[in-house]
């Protein structure tokens, strides 16, 4: 199921990063490429169009993301972090009797 929703996902991104640069923005983007936009869609062009098309396959995207983040976990079955070994340090336990630190001795001179 996992294999279905990803091969989904890949081609729902590249539909909508299409529709995202065929949409009117300041500079023309990929609209430039197309031709004349406003006789394939009508007299109001493709705005209407592209909008509510982004919209719909913006929608989609999340819910696949959404199931299969679900799909892939349930799957799994094990969190990432459960996985990571910790190695636990030893700290030597203190002397009961504090013992003093020696002075470093001076050197000798002959």
């Amino acid at each position: 199921m996992t294999g279905i929703l990803l091969v989904s996902q890949f081609i729902l991104a590249g539909i909508l990063t299409v529709a995202v640069l065929l949409q009117k923005s300041s500079s023309i983007g990929l609209g430039a490429y197309s031709g004349s936009n406003e006789s394939l869609f009508g007299a109001k062009g493709p705005a209407g169009f592209l909008a509510k098309f982004t919209f719909i396959i913006g929608f989609i995207f999340i819910l696949n993301t959404l199931a299969l983040g679900y799909f892939y976990n349930q799957d799994k079955k094990v969190s990432l972090a459960e996985d990571i070994k910790i190695e636990k340090s030893v700290v030597p336990s203190s002397p009961e009797t504090p013992v003093a630190p020696s002075a470093p001795s001076a050197p000798t001179t002959k």
